[in-house]
């Protein structure tokens, strides 16, 4: 389970990545459950949506990204 200080710094990290950042993220994440956003979905959708999208699912899934990074 994620610590509550993870947590608020995976919401700082996540605040900071820009749509491509976000979209490496997304491809790269392993989860319990596939995620498979299309190009089109990535480019399209706001980045703010992107972002809540991708903490919702570490959150879903009790765990960080495996090369994530806590510099912001």
């Amino acid at each position: 389970m994620l610590q509550s200080t993870q947590i608020e710094d995976l919401m700082t990290v996540v605040a900071s990545l820009d749509r491509d950042a976000l979209a490496e993220q997304f491809q790269s994440y392993r989860g319990r459950f596939p995620v498979d956003f299309t190009e089109d979905f990535l480019t399209h959708t706001p980045v703010d949506k992107l972002r809540h999208i991708f903490v919702a699912m570490c959150l879903q899934n009790q765990r960080l990204p495996d090369n994530f990074s806590h510099a912001a």
